[in-house]
């Protein structure tokens, strides 16, 4: 059993030499007010500006760049917080963790529940696709205390990659909106799925895939680990 506070952290991910630069100087300007809780909040408003987003959508399309506005706030908020923390060495590793990855919990379940509430993505399709990040996520947790590695990127793409999917689904839906979510292209029982469902679907269907993979490596690394 691994000791949580020095875990490894393992964040190889394709947008990396865009991201790091960016959140360094983002730290090294923030002011000596901000703290490292706050850019948590921050995190959370931005989720709360991506449901407001989706849910406007019903309404005008427009708001699907409000939601977009909301993932470049929520990705701050949410990248900044450890960022800040470590540039000033005031890490709190397991207040951290355990605030960090509460938040998101919560963060994902509304980022989902408002895509699904959107007007061209099946919100059953937007539920299966969370309980696919949720698995996700709930290895990554299960990993940092079997093995003492918290592993946030998988096959290069972590959360930032996700966000850049949502943005582009979002721009997406704003330019094409209503006519490609009208063809049909398959089916899920009684359920006609459109351009957008599948789209969101793969992606569900790939963190489906990581979990499994991993799940099955960890098992078979691990199986002899508590024998004397």
């Amino acid at each position: 059993m691994s000791n949580l506070a020095n875990h490894k952290r393992v964040n190889e991910i394709l947008l990396g030499p865009l991201e790091r630069p960016a959140l360094r100087w983002m730290a090294v300007h923030s002011p000596a007010w901000m703290t490292p809780d706050l850019y948590t909040a921050i995190g959370i408003f931005g989720t709360l500006v991506i449901l407001a987003g989706y849910l406007l959508s019903r309404y005008h399309p427009g708001f699907f760049w409000l939601a977009t506005l909301g993932f470049f706030i929520n990705w701050a908020g949410d990248s900044m917080d450890g960022t800040l923390a470590r540039h000033r060495r005031i890490e709190r590793p397991i207040y951290g963790f355990f605030i960090d990855h509460a938040t998101d919990a919560i963060c994902q379940v509304i980022i989902f529940v408002g895509l699904g509430a959107s007007p061209y993505i099946s919100f059953n399709i937007a539920m299966l696709t969370l309980v696919a990040y949720l698995l996700v996520t709930i290895m990554a947790y299960i990993r940092t205390i079997a093995v003492g590695e918290f592993q946030i990127s998988f096959s290069l793409l972590g959360p930032t990659e996700a966000r850049a999917l949502a943005i582009l689904l979002n721009t997406a839906m704003f330019f094409f909106g209503g006519q490609l979510a009208q063809v049909k292209v398959a089916a899920l029982g009684n359920l006609r799925l459109n351009v957008y469902d599948l789209y969101v679907g793969a992606i569900g269907m790939l963190l489906l895939y990581f979990f499994l993979t991993t799940a099955v490596h960890e098992a078979v690394r691990l199986v002899n680990v508590d024998k004397k």
